[in-house]
Parts: C-alpha cells; sequence; structure tokens
C-alpha cells in the first residue's frame, strides 16, 4: 500500500497533537516553521527528516501529498491558497478562513480541507444517519442544545493574535464553539435563521469572550447555541432532543462510548451510536482513505461553509440586534468580509 506523504506547517502546541494522531499510512516528510528552535524541535521529536524556515521554501523544494496548516487563522487563506495553486492538497485547522469571503475564495479550488473531527466518531456518525434516514424510533428533531463552555484566563490572551478580528476572526464563537456547532448541523441539517448576543465580559480581547444564539434550523428545530470562555466547570455539550428520544453527549475536547447517553424506550437505539472514539486520529484515517481512492477529502469548503455562516450570522445579529437567515450575506454585506463588520470592539459590560 502506498504511504500517504504530509507536510506540517506550523509547530505550535495543536501540531504535536496531530503529529501523535498520524495514520500508521502516512510518512511526515517536512515541517515549515518560522522560529528556529521550534522548527529544530519538532523536527527531532517526529523524526522530519527535512525543516523549512517558511512555507515559501517548502513549497520550492517539496511536492507531499498534503499540507496540514497548523498556524493561527489569520494566515490560514494565504497559506492555503500557495498549496492548492500548487496542486497540492490541504488539511486546515480551524477555523479554516477569517471570513465567507475568504472561504469563497477557498473553495474554486478542489482539495481543501477542514479539521472537525466530531465529525468523525461513531456516536456522531450513527447519529447523522439515523436523522438522514428519518428514523421512526427517533421522530423529528423538535429542538437542541450546543454548549461550549470553556475557560480561558487573561493569560491566553498573551499572543498577540488572539483576541484580534485582524488575526483570529473572532473569539470563541469562531475559534472554540466551531466544533461544537459544525457537529450538530452535520447532525441536523442546515440552519435557517438566528438572532443572537455577543459581548465581552471579562477578557482582555477585542472579540467577544461569550455568545447566546438561539438558531432556528431548516427541519424547524431550534437550537440553543452557547460559546463561552468564561466558565471553570468546562464542558462540551449537545443535546438533541427528538419527538421519542434525547440523545446527549458531555465531553470537552473529545469523545467515545462513555459520553454518549440515549433516553428511550426502545433499546436498540443507544448501540448504533457506539464504536470508535472522536478525535484526529479518526479524522486522518478518513482523509488518508480519500487520498488513497483519489476521493475528495472529508469535511470539504462546502461542508465548512455552512458552519462559517453560521458563525457570520451570530455576529451580524449581536452587531445589527436583529434575526439574520441564512443567504443574507453576501458580497454587499460588510459581515461577508469581516466577522464584526468592521465594528470592531465586541460590546463590553
Amino acid at each position: 500500500m502506498r504511504t500517504v506523504e504530509i507536510a506540517f506547517v506550523g509547530t505550535g502546541g495543536i501540531a504535536g497533537l496531530h503529529a501523535a494522531s498520524l495514520d500508521p499510512r502516512t510518512r511526515l516528510v517536512a515541517v515549515a516553521e518560522v522560529v528556529d528552535e521550534l522548527r529544530e524541535a519538532f523536527a527531532r521529536k517526529w523524526n522530519v527528516p527535512r525543516a523549512y524556515a517558511s512555507l515559501d521554501a517548502m513549497l520550492e523544494v517539496e511536492r507531499p501529498d498534503l499540507v496540514h496548516l497548523c498556524t493561527p487563522p489569520g494566515v490560514h487563506h494565504d497559506q492555503a491558497i500557495a498549496c492548492l495553486e500548487r496542486g497540492i492538497k490541504v488539511l486546515c485547522e480551524k477555523p479554516p478562513a477569517l471570513s465567507l469571503s475568504e472561504m469563497d475564495s477557498l473553495a474554486t479550488f478542489d482539495g481543501f480541507a477542514t479539521v472537525s473531527q466530531h465529525r468523525f466518531g461513531a456516536g456522531a456518525v450513527g447519529l447523522r444517519e439515523l436523522v438522514a434516514g428519518g428514523n421512526a424510533r427517533l421522530g423529528r428533531p423538535m429542538t437542541a442544545v450546543c454548549h461550549t463552555l470553556w475557560y480561558r484566563p487573561d493569560a491566553y490572551f498573551d499572543p498577540p493574535w488572539r483576541g484580534s478580528w485582524e488575526h483570529e476572526g473572532g473569539g470563541p464563537t469562531m475559534g472554540h464553539g466551531i466544533h461544537q456547532m459544525d457537529t450538530m448541523l452535520s447532525i441536523l441539517g442546515r440552519w435557517e435563521s438566528v438572532v443572537a448576543v455577543a459581548t465581552r465580559r471579562a477578557r482582555p480581547t477585542a472579540t467577544e469572550d461569550l455568545s447566546h444564539a438561539i438558531v432556528t434550523l431548516e427541519n424547524g428545530c431550534v437550537a440553543s447555541v452557547i460559546n463561552s470562555l468564561l466558565s471553570p466547570r468546562e464542558t462540551s455539550y449537545l443535546r438533541f432532543d427528538f419527538e421519542y428520544a434525547t440523545v446527549e453527549l458531555t465531553h470537552l475536547y473529545g469523545y467515545g462510548d462513555d459520553n454518549w447517553a440515549v433516553t428511550s424506550d426502545d433499546p436498540s437505539l443507544a448501540p448504533l451510536l457506539r464504536g470508535r472514539g472522536s478525535g484526529h486520529s479518526t479524522q486522518f484515517a478518513a482523509v488518508v482513505d480519500a487520498l488513497l481512492a483519489g476521493e475528495p477529502l472529508p469535511v470539504a469548503a462546502a461542508d465548512a461553509r455552512d458552519t462559517l455562516e453560521l458563525i457570520a450570522a451570530i455576529y451580524m445579529s449581536s452587531y445589527l440586534g436583529r434575526p439574520v437567515h441564512r443567504g443574507e450575506i453576501g458580497p454587499d454585506s460588510p459581515f461577508y468580509h469581516r466577522m464584526d463588520g468592521g465594528f470592531g470592539v465586541a460590546t463590553s459590560p
């Protein structure tokens, strides 16, 4: 079986987690990192044969099957374009772009995919298939809860790129809750409208550190969505209330079988959500499957855009104080080009 060659760009904490999660069918052949000591340490730890001081320098020499972007969000778009223009496929950490404008630019190329590891656990896959099939044992989806209640101290924002619209694209709505919202939408389907509040309560940041939203989906289900960096007891919580069953997922950064709970008179439902857990290794396996089969990478630009559009709508609703509907944010809207619409600092108490 052919070995898939992967190159990493960026060597921060998330890069180490991803390197430890690589599929056995892959080989890490190169890394690009601007900081000398970080680049050298990463190459030593993960036995990377070639290390470069920049992505451009790496692309002058390397032609891997996949470039994995583990860099700050503000450079994702330009780095991805540099790879895609050379015909190299890209897997990008979240958020994949700072705006819908950037996302649509990436979507003009084939071969761009986003890290969305929670989509790939057996629980999410099983529930998604049940919902898509209109399973009578569940009934229609009625309401949902999608809460990302995390805690980040002031020191978290010490790196200059954190907490700015220009470099991070937003606060917890953009950079943290994106995974729970993406998982919710992948299960329940497309959203229709949202009304929201995003505010800065405590952290030294230009973006929000808290948002609340009421999201109505196309199937009529109404979801409560909270994204917080102010919650000392951290949890990631998804709850789906159907006509005849409630399905709950309580975890933090990844889930297994024990994180799911099913309330139903039908004992056959719970086993359908069991199997492999979520995590980067699970998505990497799916990515490698696609590369070896010559198929599109999972969580392509079109899939990721739906979640990014919801995030843009949450910000737009907060700033304008009104509901925002799907498809409303087009090139003529300032929120198409910047998540804050150019308004700047989020509301503070």
